[in-house]
């Protein structure tokens, strides 16, 4: 099952044509990732205290409907682990009739805060602090 977070579209998330801002919806995409985070027991508290953080690398947002004042939408998250250092964040913007407003994909990874380095396994490291590591592989 893919994780999701709901959200509710703000008046003042609106751009001057009445739409929601571009900028917006990578808001939405971050919020729901560390929604996921949380869930599976990874507040951003207990990441920062094992020595890691996330890190996007590259993110690309496709939008394929707008979005209004007072839409409610879905923002889906889930992880997905190849080899290596890096691992692919696939999320959608879902509005509440099932039309998906935007589609967004990046790259990911775990990013060692004293040596600032990539960790090497992200997915191990992930599920060895969590408290609900299926969340993570969805």
């Amino acid at each position: 099952m893919t994780f999701f977070a709901d959200v509710t579209v703000r008046g003042y998330e609106l751009d001057t044509q009445g739409h929601l801002n571009q900028a917006v919806y990578l808001q939405y995409a971050e919020h729901a990732r560390w929604e996921l985070l949380r869930a599976a027991g990874l507040p951003q508290e207990k990441l920062l205290a094992s020595g890691v953080g996330p890190v996007a690398l590259e993110v690309t947002v496709k939008f394929l409907r707008e979005l209004r004042g007072g839409d409610q939408v879905r923002v889906t998250c889930r992880f997905v682990y190849s080899e290596g250092k890096t691992f692919t964040v696939e999320q959608q913007i879902v509005k509440d009739d099932g039309t998906i407003a935007a589609e967004i994909s990046g790259v990911a990874g775990m990013l060692d805060l004293s040596t600032r380095r990539l960790i090497a396994d992200p997915r191990a490291h992930l599920a060895a602090l969590a408290d609900n590591p299926d969340l993570l592989t969805g």
